[in-house]
């Protein structure tokens, strides 16, 4: 354990873990748009900055990749620290001018609604945060998007910007994106269509409920050893 004081409050924290969560597991908040438990953190979105010290020295560092020391002190609410991160949002405004989620991260940060910098009209909702990749990556195993160009132009999709081949439509990607900027639509009639893929559904043997991609379950299948027959019913009726 590792001895530090946030925001005035003196707290031990596992050696080994990052600010974000011994301040979490202390009940201060840190606010974050491209955190998630299930994935090892990035540091893409830079709202979870804070200030810390030590050796006479202060500075502003990425909260939810940065380690607790012995002795720190970290501020998460100084002067600093909120112009930074009304700055992230001032570009992020700029940047995704259609995302409800930032628009509301901003109003309780006390942001003018107002852009400060030119706004963009093709970017969707898309913050850049990765968590869709890197769930696709790590927890589904099947890297079917990624990200393609550079700066400005840098995008989320498949290879090429086309329908990504390797998706099998299990979903991970919208609901692990904080903003909502993927659409997944399931017409009810056993179909399911996202980035550009259209999917049939499974039903279930049991209660006809349409419930999984067929192509996610063939997946399932291939990876556990598990019969597709076996695997022909909804969680529910399981």
């Amino acid at each position: 354990m590792v001895n530090l004081t946030i925001d005035g409050r003196h707290i031990q924290a596992e050696e080994g873990s990052t600010l974000l969560s011994a301040a979490r597991a202390n009940g201060i908040e840190i606010p974050t748009l491209c955190h998630h438990e299930a994935l090892m953190p990035t540091g893409s979105c830079r709202m979870c900055v804070v200030e810390v010290s030590k050796g006479g020295r202060t500075r502003i560092v990425t909260s939810c990749i940065y380690l607790a020391e012995e002795g720190l002190q970290v501020n998460t609410k100084s002067q600093r620290v909120q112009e930074v991160r009304k700055l992230v949002l001032q570009l992020l405004m700029a940047r995704c001018p259609e995302s409800e989620v930032v628009r509301e991260v901003a109003k309780e940060m006390g942001v003018n609604p107002e852009p400060r910098f030119k706004t963009s009209k093709d970017k969707g909702k898309c913050i850049l945060c990765r968590l869709c990749v890197k769930a696709c990556e790590s927890i589904v195993g099947v890297s079917a998007i990624g990200l393609s160009g550079r700066g400005q132009t840098k995008k989320v999709g498949g290879p090429f910007m086309e329908a990504p081949q390797a998706c099998i439509g299990c979903g991970s990607c919208v609901y692990i994106c904080p903003t909502g900027h993927i659409v997944m639509e399931d017409d009810g009639k056993g179909h399911r269509e996202i980035w550009g893929k259209t999917f049939n559904m499974a039903q279930c043997r049991t209660c006809g409920r349409y419930f999984a991609p067929l192509e996610q379950l063939s997946f399932i299948s291939k990876a556990t050893k598990v019969p597709l027959e076996s695997l022909m019913v909804c969680t529910s009726c399981r």
